[in-house]
């Protein structure tokens, strides 16, 4: 039982502190199987070093800490495609960009090509769906496509529109939904409602994570009898923040750096110097970002501790993971969408308490598409997993704590909207526990970058040359790799 002191922010604490599966199922007390709950706490651009356990950074994040402890937290996690719509396609997919078509963000300059998950993809959550669970989806899906007449809110302009009403056919098996696309006011948030058209949304308020956080444990309590009580659900509570802007959380959350100097967060050899653009930014945010990822925390303490009372905890599943990384700066990156550790690394949590041995683990070199069938052969359901998706399930490693595990990652990003152009354009590469090679194509020409991560975390030095033994190694495993995905990227 994860002590619910821990998800309690004590702030005159913090400045001393904050320095397959198949035949896995759980059991009812009368002896009959049930299929496991299943809750998915889903970020956006946090990055898998700012996290407390990990003892990287100086910040504040009890919960995920604490959650951290009961199950296996994966040190070496990536997002291969570190934007939000790339990101959470293969996430909900189990498949790569080359198949479920969502190789840019989603909004009005992607959308005439096509930009979208597919209406005919099947996601994790349709097989839920279709297995009798009964599903709910909370914050920020960021999967359909803008159209004319834009809904008119403040992130859309005739110039570029981000939001966008998802029809009710678009919705991957979430019957209960309370949601939005993509919008980053994160003080007054908008939604819609299970059954609100496209033309009634409503404003919110609250920062939103509080917000969806109540309607979370409204969901768990089945307030509105939003799903079936005598089916098990899936829950995914996605949070926008610590997505920019980063100064919107509550003041509470930004009294455990009130007092921490900022000199002390500035030690890392990736930061820009000060007076630059990007060295501004990250000495500007670095505090707010901090803050916002305390208190997004707060909230999954809360719905920890929801589960825990209801009794639920024990047959659920819990996943908390995020889209992608933020450099704030870092490597003069404002943010995601790049080849470094702070873009690629994310959180990534997975807890089932008496099935899955907790661990820190830092050599499972996991990938998001991974997670679909991982996912679903916990569950019982490895029959139903698809044989088109990209994904493979590591269940077993989760739950008997060895066996196979994947040898390398594969990442990629920054692709043209135009799907003519996309094959030779952004970036590609392979990564291992202790070398990343990638291939950046930049005014048509070509950079390749070999980091050793372990000796040179903060990727200072780029040990490329074709002469290399690494790049001899890695390199027909990034091009056997593209091919079998069809993409025509050239790494010369």
């Amino acid at each position: 039982m994860l002590a619910k002191l821990a998800r309690i922010i004590n702030f005159s604490l913090a400045m001393t502190c904050c320095i397959g599966g198949t035949s896995s199922l759980a059991q009812n007390t009368n002896g009959k199987t049930a299929k496991p709950n299943i809750v998915v706490i889903l970020v956006d651009q946090w990055r898998g070093q700012a996290q407390g356990y990990m003892q990287k950074e100086k910040v504040f994040t009890p919960n995920v800490d604490a959650l951290a402890k009961e199950g296996v937290a994966l040190k070496q996690m990536v997002s291969n495609y570190p934007v939000c719509s790339p990101a959470r396609a293969m996430f909900f997919s189990g498949t790569y960009p080359f198949k479920n078509k969502v190789h840019a963000n989603a909004n009005s300059k992607s959308a005439p090509y096509g930009v979208e998950l597919p209406t005919n993809i099947v996601c994790w959550s349709d097989v839920l769906k279709q297995q009798g669970y009964s599903n709910g989806y909370i914050g920020k899906w960021h999967l359909d496509a803008p159209h004319k007449p834009y809904i008119p809110v403040a992130n859309n302009t005739e110039e570029l529109a981000w939001n966008e009403w998802t029809p009710f056919d678009r919705r991957h098996g979430f019957d209960y939904w309370y949601a939005y696309n993509t919008y980053d006011y994160h003080s007054r948030p908008m939604y819609w409602d299970t059954k609100a058209p496209r033309d009634s949304f409503h404003f919110v308020d609250e920062w939103g994570p509080i917000h969806e956080t109540d309607k979370a444990i409204d969901f768990l309590d089945n307030k509105g009898n939003v799903r079936n009580p005598d089916a098990p659900f899936a829950m995914v509570v996605s949070f926008n923040p610590p997505h920019s802007p980063y100064n919107t959380a509550p003041a509470k959350y930004h009294e455990p750096y009130n007092n921490i100097p900022l000199d002390s967060l500035l030690t890392d050899a990736d930061i820009p110097p000060v007076g630059t653009p990007m060295g501004e930014q990250y000495r500007k945010e670095v505090k707010n970002y901090y803050s916002s990822i305390t208190g997004v925390d707060a909230q999954i303490g809360r719905i920890v501790n929801a589960l825990e009372e209801r009794k639920m905890f024990d047959n659920t599943i819990i996943v908390f993971v995020a889209d992608h990384g933020n450099c704030l700066g870092k490597h003069d990156e404002e943010s995601k969408n790049n080849i470094y550790e702070e873009s690629l690394r994310i959180p990534f949590i997975i807890c089932w308490k008496g099935k899955i041995k907790p661990s820190m683990d830092n050599t499972f070199l996991g990938s998001l598409p991974d997670v679909y069938p991982t996912l679903l052969d916990l569950a019982g359901l490895k029959s139903k997993i698809s044989q088109t998706i990209d994904g493979k399930s590591y269940a077993n490693y989760f739950l008997k704590g060895n066996g196979d595990q994947p040898a390398e990652q594969f990442i990629m990003g920054a692709m043209a909207y135009d799907t003519l152009q996309m094959g030779q354009s952004g970036f590609r590469g392979i990564r291992t526990a202790q070398y990343k090679l990638a291939y950046q194509k930049t005014k048509k020409k070509t950079e390749a970058f070999l980091f050793d991560i372990q000796a040179d975390p903060f990727e200072q030095h780029n040990l490329y040359s074709k002469d290399n033994l690494q790049v001899k190694l890695m390199r027909p495993k990034l091009a056997a790799w593209l091919k079998e995905h069809d993409d025509h990227f050239t790494l010369d």
